[in-house]
């Protein structure tokens, strides 16, 4: 025993810096073909649609490895699974670097999106691991933290950098390779138990006390992730289209309003209460997808970033929302289940109607698809608060 401790006592200490910087490298990374989507379609000659596939197959691969792997780290512990997929994500770099047409971008996202979520999982419970109450809001912050960096550092290399389509992900291949390294310096935070393979038949379920609330918050969440969907996919190529700001960088700086005030949204509105914060998300994200709407049309894209940063404000509190309504609901032994339900209404809404956008872009304009979604988006948001308010008071008069 006295061994034991003293071993532990040795031991690299956890390091919270570590864990959250590779977590918003993964989700950095997740980003960075965005502002890319447009130099593909010149290059090889995409359509619309293709390039919303080629977005979606990464939600569907992100889905799949959070459903099945989402757990393993807990049975084998969260060093040897974060180095595998690391691995992975240095196949993933591997494949944009050579990719010389739509299969080879195809392949890259699906194996990215494996990686992404064998990572996500596994990095957010070593956060929890080494500080609860900081892990959880680390986990909240890093990927939105990430992927607006990921957008605007795109960006600037496409303006700025030779071979615009390789760079990145050389530069990126190379930081993988090296947290691999690093990940053997830190301490082991999980522990190793059996039923491996048992954890990777995927278990959904919601808990009883937990359907009717998560009903209630099913419009916003799905508006939510429509939303995200759109804008990772086709927001670089509207900005192009409908401004004729052919700027790399323009269109990265939209992408990345959106994380980054999503970010700082869900830290300066932590401690509030899932009323309020629904509330707040739904009224900032209204009043962000009109002024975005009023951007598109005028062709400003000051308008379009001022709006931009109100929806992703938006977003980032209605996420805080929706995930705070249902998962208190749920016993320790229904979190995971719930949490996986949750996942594949986010994902689904993430990456189906992104393809749908593709299908309207190509045949009726990025304008007008613009319209489309936000009516769409600002109806079901609509929706959703009115029954979250009616189901709040139904619940406070049959408490009295």
């Amino acid at each position: 025993m006295f061994a034991a401790a003293k071993s532990t006592a040795n031991s690299p200490r956890p390091s919270t810096g570590f864990h959250a910087l590779t977590l918003a490298t993964f989700f950095g990374a997740s980003s960075v073909p965005t502002p890319l989507y447009r130099i593909y379609q010149e290059n090889f000659s995409i359509s619309p649609v293709l390039i919303t596939v080629i977005f979606a197959v990464y939600a569907f691969a992100l889905l799949a490895a959070l459903l099945t792997a989402g757990s393993i780290s807990d049975h084998l512990g969260r060093k040897p699974v974060i180095f595998f997929a690391l691995i992975v994500e240095i196949v993933a770099m591997g494949l944009f670097v050579v990719a010389s047409g739509p299969g080879w971008l195809i392949a890259a996202r699906i194996v990215q999106g494996l990686a992404t979520g064998i990572a996500g999982a596994s990095l957010g419970a070593a956060l929890v691991d080494i500080d609860r109450a900081k892990g959880q809001i680390v986990n909240s912050i890093a990927p939105l933290t990430g992927m607006a960096v990921g957008a605007v550092g795109t960006s600037a290399l496409i303006q700025y950098a030779p071979f615009p389509m390789h760079l990145v992900y050389a530069l990126l291949l190379v930081a993988f390779s090296l947290l691999a390294a690093a990940i053997w310096l830190t301490r082991e935070t999980g522990s190793r138990r059996h039923g491996a393979l048992g954890s990777l038949v995927p278990r959904v379920a919601i808990p009883p006390q937990a359907k009717r609330p998560l009903a209630l918050v099913t419009p916003i969440n799905i508006a939510n992730w429509t939303l995200g969907g759109f804008y990772l996919s086709l927001v670089p190529s509207l900005v192009a289209s409908t401004t004729g700001s052919g700027a790399p960088m323009t269109g990265g700086a939209v992408v990345a309003a959106l994380t980054a005030s999503g970010a700082i949204a869900v830290y300066l509105r932590r401690n509030k209460t899932v009323t309020a914060n629904l509330g707040f998300g739904v009224s900032a994200k209204t009043l962000g997808i009109l002024t975005v709407v009023a951007g598109v049309h005028l062709a400003n894209v000051p308008l379009l970033l001022i709006g931009t940063v109100f929806t992703g404000a938006g977003f980032g509190t209605n996420f805080l929302g929706s995930i705070g309504t249902i998962m208190p609901l749920a016993k320790p032994d229904e979190r995971a289940g719930l949490l996986s339900a949750f996942y594949i209404q986010s994902y689904l809404a993430f990456s189906l109607p992104a393809i749908l956008a593709g299908f309207l872009a190509k045949s009726a304009g990025y304008a007008l698809t613009t319209d489309i979604f936000a009516t769409s988006i600002l109806l079901l948001m609509g929706v959703g608060i009115m029954a979250v308010r009616d189901g709040r008071g139904k619940t406070a008069e049959n408490a009295a």
